[in-house]
This record gives structure tokens, C-alpha cells and sequence, in this order.
């Protein structure tokens, strides 16, 4: 009898053509990052950050690679960079490419199981083959970047059981890492306040998380006392020490605001949208969560597209996230079969495939981002345009599915709730007397620049 996918014992024909796509898809993949010259300059960035916890240097003072780029990540990240420094240039940055590509296998799997509980080998091979392909992929791993370790530190957490005793901790390790993943700790307690009577397992793994990244700055604390001080008091809130606001890579709001406003500093318009664009993305991810299926992938989704846009600098290679938003609207269109979800889905994959954003002008130096005209500023702002399309179909879900409860949702352990699987997806209910069918519950409610 034929195995299914993805389970232990003989793998089908399927799993066998996507395993042999997918290799051939990475070697290609290696032979073009090759002919492009990648320099990896992230990669060097990460490895001086770690020379210099090494050697007792000022970490916040140090400048790196031939482009003197700074350390930005919080100084737990640095104690991780000290293990960089033991393997040469050459083996560093051919290990760190092998590393990437099982991140990012790592990445489909777990994006697979985000969407459709159940993990199969074959989809998941097919994913990882077409994902490597996508600018932000393609320039995390010409880089050097760990935005694949972040995304799947995160997507690792969220596919657990609410109710699980470590839940939480790795999005927590992600934000000593890198800041950003701390709005899902803010969408973990929103998530639990706003499901009230089954809230607390969200709250705890709200928690969990927090707990996970005071240990992290505690531990950066006592190994570097000093740069520890000098980051939270004052590197964190420099901003400017990232890159230049109007960057062509800068794919955030605060980017596409400095670009249109021709100036470095787009100030109070900026803050004004981000607290605005916070406020509605985190309802609209607590909403769409608590609602319809695949609710858990909705509203994780929709709280990494609010990180991207709300965050100060969201390089292109920031946006990985798009490998399991792109799955997610494939599984919608299909689900539903309509027209229009496949031309917004094969739209948001053009763009995210096109590389499009690097035939504008851009110079870190000469700045020609100041100057754009209104098609260069509409074809600079593809990915924040796509974060804000995809918070708007979560919006729109939410609102079309209000009073039906997600049983996707991995959180729903508790009383008389659907028993959680290992895989975070909820067991069948038992049947009603009454209806012969399947009762519901009646206590649920309705994010190469060296950073």
C-alpha cells in the first residue's frame, strides 16, 4: 500500500519527483548565486560582531566589511555571532548557505503545516523548490541572513498547542535575536484577552514568550555589561544607524513615506501611520484568528505583515514571510475557486519573483531615491503594498466570518474544547446526539544591509 506523503515508510512517486525537483531547483539556485558574485556581506557583518565579543572590543563602536556597516541586533545575537568566528571565510559562508537551505526547508514545512495542519513531504519539496526562487529568499541567502532562522523560530512556536509547556519560547529567543518578532508577542496577549473564557493558554504562551526574551537580555547582560547598557539606552532608538529611510531596499511604511516625501526623515507622518497601521493589523490578526478556517494562519500572517510595515527598516529580504502568505492564498484560491483570489495570488507572486524593485536608481551614497518619480515611487512600493492588500483580505475575512470559530486553531485545548493534536491542528468533534453531526464548541468566541 502506498504511503502517505510525509509519513515514515515508503515515500509515493510524488514525494520522490518533488525531492528531485527541489535538488535540482537548489543546485541551480547555488550556480546563479555563484554567477551573481554574492558577497555576503551580512555574513561578515555578523562574523566581526562576534570577532569583537571575542576580543573585548566596543561592539556598538565597530564597523564592518568594505562597506563599514554596524552591529543593530541586540547583544544576546552577538553571543550567538562568537560561533561564526571558528570556521574560515570560505567554509563560513559555504556552511551558512547549506544551513539557509535547510532553513528554508524547514521554512515550507512548517508553512504547510501553518495552513494545512497535516505536513507532507511532497508539498513541502514543492514549496522549499519555488520558494528559493523569491527576491527576498534569493537575497537572505546572498547575504549571509538569519531572517530564515527568525521566521522559523516564530512559525516553530505558533504551530505548537497553545498549552504546551515551552510554547511561546521560541518566539521569544526570536526577539533577542531580532527585535521585531516582539509584536507577536503583543498579538499572543491580544489573542488571549480577546478569546476571554479560553484565553489562558494564550496568555501563558504570551508569557512564556516575554519570560524567553528577559532571559535572553539578562544573559547579554551579564556576559557584555557594557554594550548591553549602550544598546538599550541608546543604539535601539537610533534608527538612522540601520541605513538610510529611503533606501530602495527599505520596504516598509516608514520607506515609502521618506521616498514620497523626498526626505531621509519622514518624522511625526511616519509615526502617526505606524501606531494607525499597528492598531488596525493587530485587530484585524486577533480577528481573523479567532474566526473561520485557517484562522491560526491568518492571523499569524497578518501579524508578520504588520511587523514589516510598521517596523523603522524592513529590508527586502525581510519579507520571507511571503513563502507561507503565498501558500496560504494558493490554498484559499482553491478552496474557493474563484478567478479573482488566482489572479491576486499569481499577481503576488509575479512581484515577489520580479525583482523588480532593484531596476530602480539606488546608491547609499548618491541617494537617488530623494528624487524619485511617481512610477519609480509606485514600482518601490510593491511589498508594502502587498502587506497592506493581504491585512485588507484579513480585515474583509474577519468580517465575513464573524460568529464561526477557527478549528484550525491550535490553541483550543481546553474543557470541552477539540483536543489538539501534535501537529497544532484540532481532532474531529464527537458527534451530537441530537444532529448526528459534528456539535461546535459553545464557549469559543466568534517582518545586504547588515540587518
Amino acid at each position: 500500500m502506498t504511503a502517505w506523503p510525509g509519513r515514515l515508510g515508503r515515500p509515493g512517486r510524488s514525494t520522490l519527483a518533488a525531492a528531485a525537483g527541489c535538488l535540482v531547483s537548489f543546485c541551480l539556485f547555488l550556480l546563479a548565486q555563484r554567477a551573481s558574485h554574492a558577497d555576503s556581506v551580512d555574513l561578515l557583518v555578523y562574523r566581526a560582531e562576534g570577532w569583537t565579543v571575542r576580543t573585548g572590543g566596543d561592539l556598538y563602536a565597530m564597523r564592518a566589511a568594505h562597506r563599514g556597516l554596524p552591529a543593530t541586533y541586540p547583544p544576546f545575537a552577538a553571543l550567538l555571532f562568537t560561533a561564526l568566528t571558528l570556521p574560515g571565510t570560505t567554509a563560513l559562508r559555504v556552511l551558512t548557505e547549506l544551513a539557509n537551505l535547510g532553513l528554508l526547508l524547514a521554512l515550507a514545512h512548517l508553512s504547510v503545516r501553518l495552513v494545512d495542519g497535516r505536513p507532507r513531504a511532497a508539498v513541502t519539496l514543492t514549496v522549499a523548490a519555488l520558494g528559493v526562487w523569491c527576491e527576498p529568499v534569493w537575497q537572505t541567502l546572498r547575504n549571509g541572513q538569519i531572517n530564515l532562522l527568525v521566521v522559523v523560530l516564530v512559525l516553530w512556536d505558533l504551530t505548537r498547542p497553545a498549552g504546551h509547556r515551552w510554547a511561546g519560547f521560541g518566539t521569544g529567543l526570536a526577539t533577542g535575536i531580532k527585535l521585531t518578532p516582539a509584536l507577536f508577542v503583543v498579538h499572543l496577549a491580544a489573542t488571549g484577552l480577546a478569546r476571554r473564557t479560553a484565553g489562558g493558554p494564550w496568555l501563558r504562551r504570551a508569557a512564556v514568550a516575554t519570560a524567553a526574551f528577559g532571559g535572553t537580555a539578562a544573559l547579554a547582560a551579564l556576559a557584555l555589561p557594557h554594550d548591553s547598557l549602550r544598546f538599550w539606552t541608546g543604539a535601539v532608538f537610533a534608527i538612522d544607524r540601520v541605513g538610510n529611510a529611503e533606501d530602495t531596499a527599505n520596504q516598509s511604511l516608514r520607506g515609502v513615506l521618506a521616498r514620497l516625501l523626498h526626505t531621509g526623515d519622514p518624522g511625526p507622518w511616519w509615526t502617526a501611520a505606524a501606531a494607525a497601521v499597528a492598531v488596525l493589523g493587530l485587530t484585524a490578526a486577533v480577528r481573523t484568528r479567532l474566526t473561520g478556517p485557517r484562522g491560526a494562519a491568518w492571523g499569524a500572517l497578518a501579524c508578520a505583515a504588520t511587523a514589516l510595515l510598521v517596523s523603522p527598516v524592513s529590508w527586502s529580504h525581510h519579507w520571507v514571510w511571503c513563502v507561507p502568505a503565498g501558500l496560504l492564498l494558493v490554498r484559499e484560491a482553491a478552496g474557493r475557486r474563484s478567478p479573482a483570489r488566482w489572479a491576486g495570488t499569481a499577481a503576488a507572486a509575479a512581484l515577489f519573483c520580479s525583482y523588480a524593485l532593484w531596476r530602480i536608481p539606488h546608491s547609499p551614497e548618491l541617494r537617488p531615491e530623494l528624487h524619485q518619480s511617481g512610477g519609480q515611487m509606485l514600482l518601490d512600493a510593491g511589498y508594502p503594498a502587498a502587506g497592506a492588500a493581504f491585512l485588507a483580505l484579513a480585515a474583509l475575512r474577519a468580517a465575513g466570518t464573524r460568529g464561526s470559530v477557527s478549528r484550525s486553531d491550535p490553541g483550543d485545548r481546553r474543557g470541552r474544547g477539540p483536543r489538539a493534536r501534535r501537529d497544532g491542528t484540532s481532532a474531529p468533534l464527537p458527534a451530537s446526539p441530537r444532529t448526528d453531526a459534528s456539535s461546535p464548541c459553545p464557549r469559543a468566541p466568534a517582518g545586504g544591509s547588515g540587518t
